[in-house]
């Protein structure tokens, strides 16, 4: 089955040429064309309701030319840039979340950037970035932060869900492709009656004990996961952290974070509370959000 397109959700925002710049990167990779998507959102006009390209103004036929204008040149400028990658635009008529929803069931991997206006007004200030993360068809890189070099790691978030196994399958993967090593984590806060003291000595039976067997749990998981893709150089480490520090955190020096949609233990409720919006407008680089793989694509 030939592999769909990445879409990008582009406005012309400085966020949004980022984006395109980290997909077409991600494209001659993978080999697969890039589409350059514009939504028309519908909006509030004076007491009528209709497609808007923004707040008080109506995409009328001048409108309209003046975005597939900005996509032609930011086609332009992609082809460029990387000769040997497809690249072709596409507006969108309707509710954002909706449109990137539905698009997704098509393509290999959704981009966003991490702010923008047009179209993607608001994509991380609401709930459309969340929205369409939680319900994305394929996965969605949320591009953000400073460029870190190609020797920077991966880094995956993993709490033992089948979702965070499907963010694990993706992460591998971008890490074989990109040859680079890949750090997995899971974070664990002990319950009050297994902590103690700084400084005291081990217990047995205790604290250590429980560290030990999630240490154990996580490095079985990896195992099958290092005999699929054997060229990455996979370590895994259980933290006593909040899931959304562990990861903010470790993705300082990391090229890219990958978590599951949703999960259990320390990462559930990833996509529905404050340790989702924590990492997508805290993360010092992009953050891949895996809910589906695209078919055919799953380990």
């Amino acid at each position: 089955m030939t592999a769909g397109p990445i879409v990008v959700g582009y406005d012309g925002s400085a966020d949004a040429r980022a984006a395109t710049a980290w997909a077409l990167d991600e494209a001659e990779r993978s080999g697969v064309p890039v589409v350059l998507a514009y939504a028309f959102e519908w909006v509030a006009v004076r007491g009528w309701i209709g497609p808007g390209i923004g707040p008080g103004s109506w995409p009328d036929q001048e409108a309209r030319e003046q975005i597939e204008a900005m996509l032609r040149e930011a086609v332009t400028a992609a082809e460029q840039r990387h000769p040997g990658v497809a690249v072709r635009p596409e507006v969108l008529d309707g509710p954002t979340a909706l449109l990137l929803r539905e698009r997704s069931a098509s393509a290999s991997l959704l981009v966003l950037g991490s702010r923008g206006h047009g179209g993607f007004a608001g994509l991380l200030a609401g709930s459309t970035a969340v929205t369409v993360s939680a319900h994305a068809h394929c996965p969605v890189v949320v591009v953000r932060g400073e460029p870190h070099p190609p020797t920077a790691p991966i880094v995956a978030g993993w709490d033992g869900s089948d979702r965070a196994d499907l963010a694990l399958d993706f992460a591998f993967a971008r890490a074989a492709a990109r040859r680079a090593p890949l750090r997995v984590v899971r974070a664990w806060s002990p319950p009050p009656a297994l902590r103690r003291p700084a400084g005291t000595p081990p217990d047995e039976g205790g604290l250590d004990e429980v560290s030990a067997t999630e240490q154990a749990e996580l490095d079985e998981a990896l195992d099958r996961w290092r005999d699929r893709y054997p060229g990455v150089e996979a370590c895994a480490e259980v933290v006593d952290r909040s899931p959304a520090e562990a990861l903010i955190e470790t993705g300082r020096q990391a090229q890219l974070v990958v978590v599951g949609s949703r999960g259990r233990g320390g990462f559930e409720g990833m996509l529905l509370g404050s340790v989702s919006q924590q990492l997508l407008q805290h993360s010092a680089c992009p953050v891949a959000v895996v809910r589906e793989l695209p078919v055919g694509t799953a380990g």
